[in-house]
């Protein structure tokens, strides 16, 4: 069985965005009770990530770091097309991947305790990003 739909969801420029219970409720919506929930993003300036839900600074830790080692506005980019933020976001999304997969059990998915899923927009702008997510089972 396979199910797919996909989350439209607008950002509010550089951050993350818990996801997590809109991918609940597509599972939900599935009718899976085992399976695999696969959670990718149709862009290339933005990524999806498995991390803590709990404290709200390790989202900003990471921010710090993806600031370091993909700083907007580097003078060695020579793709700046939509301007400073650009290069950097596509790397950032390199390193951050662009889907994660999460196992589903009793119809829900199987998250760890401190879990959540998040969109992580890397342009400074507010932008709608288009999620697929597709339960298999």
């Amino acid at each position: 069985m396979a199910f797919q739909e996909t989350l439209e969801i607008r950002t509010r420029g550089r951050g993350t965005t818990e996801i997590t219970a809109e991918v609940a409720r597509l599972v939900r919506a599935s009718g899976v009770a085992t399976g695999v929930a696969h959670v990718f993003v149709k862009h290339t300036g933005c990524s999806v990530m498995i991390t803590e839900n709990a404290d709200p600074s390790v989202r900003q830790d990471l921010e710090m770091l993806a600031q370091r080692l993909a700083p907007d506005g580097d003078p060695a980019y020579r793709h700046d097309t939509e301007g400073d933020d650009d290069m950097a976001a596509h790397a950032r999304s390199v390193l951050a991947g662009s889907s994660v997969s999460v196992p589903v059990g009793d119809g829900t998915p199987l998250l760890g305790t401190w879990q959540g899923i998040y969109l992580w927009e890397h342009r400074t702008q507010p932008h709608a990003r288009s999620i697929v997510v597709t339960v298999t089972g």
